[in-house]
């Protein structure tokens, strides 16, 4: 995490990290996907992109009204399936099939579903539990952690079973829910070792970049070496509450802060933040695992950390480890989509991660991130495809250098990535 960009370096991981990978998917990036048919065939679901999935049902939400009742991204069949509670108003069927999505009838509306979903934080919001809207399954998934024992697993149980099985469903994680701040490796700060997110423009103008709250409020300076130079400073820090998100500006207004996320070999340039879609897929990059590949469960995920409740998280199958706080995630054609903010098990066993969506942390600091698209992704939410060009892989086991990125910092645990921009995303 220099905070000059410097001449290019090779990273150590280069030959070794990246053929480690082997057994990986290597996803490269996908042509466009126009939608299919004209106007004689607008009853025919659309083939969309994830990013314009989630624009589509955006708009559906508005236009639908109360009959809207959720949706989620069908990445087999590249389709946006959404739900719909009809009433007396069968046209909202029709008005969404026009629009270009695939309609499922359902029983449980977004207020039902939000009702529920209060009553659990009421009487059910004990450490250890989560829970969020899976619009697959029209229900409230809820997920209790190997804490959530005796008296505390039953609270958990019968709140569940006062909503309904139509209402929720209880599931059982065999991981600990915790933040994945760590002393180590990465971004440093009193004693915390943390993951730089994405770098961004404060409100003034000036260099900055997002990362975990829980990092932010662990410590109010930042190096880019363990027992090094602080080079950022935590301006605003959101833990526990409404997020897990933190901004924290360079020391030097003149550092240069590219928008880019080193993979390993390529870099992927991050073009603009985009909502999550359920079903879509999405990247993961940390200081502890590298990258890691996964798909998006649900949205507006509440989690009860040990440290308090966290509000409006993304849910994922994600894997992340202690020390990957903080990092980001983003999609195949470059988009921002969230911060790593915790969640239990790792990436040998698996297990959940949950994630601050960048939109509401843009908006809530002011900042903007790559071509000034700020908190939004645009009306379609469709990404300008900024990656071309640059494969992205996954894999078990992250690269085994001692330096890595560009510019970035040495990283003796074996990170599997720095950013070259000039704070490592990790």
């Amino acid at each position: 995490m220099s905070h000059k960009r410097m001449p290019k370096r090779k990273a150590a991981l280069a030959a070794g990290g990246v053929a480690a990978l082997g057994a990986a998917a290597i996803l490269l990036p996908q042509a466009g996907a126009a939608p299919s048919g004209g106007p004689d065939t607008a009853a025919a679901p659309r083939t969309l992109r994830a990013a314009d999935a989630s624009g589509l049902a955006s708009r559906l939400a508005g236009t639908l009204g109360d009959a809207f009742a959720g949706a989620y991204y069908d990445a087999d069949d590249q389709r946006l399936v959404v739900n719909v509670v009809t009433g007396d108003d069968h046209d909202v069927v029709v008005r969404a099939k026009s629009a270009g999505a695939e309609v499922r009838e359902v029983d449980n509306t977004l207020a039902e579903l939000a009702a529920g979903a209060r009553i659990l934080t009421s009487e059910a919001a004990v450490p250890g539990t989560a829970w969020a809207v899976d619009p697959r399954t029209n229900k409230i998934l809820v997920t209790a952690d190997s804490t959530v024992t005796g008296d505390r697993w039953d609270q958990v149980e019968s709140t569940v079973q006062e909503l309904g099985a139509g209402m929720a469903t209880l599931r059982k994680s065999a991981g600990t829910f915790e933040t994945f701040a760590s002393g180590g490796d990465a971004i440093f700060g009193g004693g915390a070792r943390c993951s730089l997110g994405f770098n961004v423009t404060a409100a003034d103008g000036a260099p900055a970049f997002l990362t975990a709250g829980h990092c932010g409020v662990a410590a109010e300076q930042w190096s880019d070496a363990q027992d090094g130079a602080p080079v950022a400073t935590v301006e605003e820090a959101v833990f526990p509450g409404d997020g897990d998100f933190a901004l924290v500006r360079y020391d030097d207004p003149g550092t240069e802060a590219p928008s880019e996320v080193n993979v390993g070999e390529q870099t992927v340039a991050i073009s603009e933040a985009a909502e999550a879609a359920v079903g879509a897929q999405v990247f993961r990059m940390g200081s502890t695992t590298g990258l890691a590949d996964g798909q998006v469960l649900g949205l507006d995920a509440t989690v009860n950390y040990p440290e308090g409740t966290v509000t409006g998280l993304i849910q994922t199958d994600v894997c992340a480890e202690p020390g990957d706080s903080g990092g980001p995630l983003f999609t195949q054609d470059g988009l921002a989509v969230g911060l790593t903010s915790g969640g239990s098990g790792d990436c040998t066993v698996g297990g959940e991660t949950f994630f601050q969506p960048v939109t509401t942390a843009l908006e809530a600091v002011g900042a903007t991130l790559g071509e000034g698209a700020g908190a939004g992704a645009g009306d379609d939410g469709a990404g300008a495809g900024a990656g071309a060009g640059d494969g992205i892989g996954t894999g078990e086991e992250p690269g085994a250098g001692e330096e890595t990125g560009d510019t970035g910092t040495g990283a003796g645990d074996g990170a599997a990535a720095d950013s070259s921009a000039p704070a490592s995303t990790h």
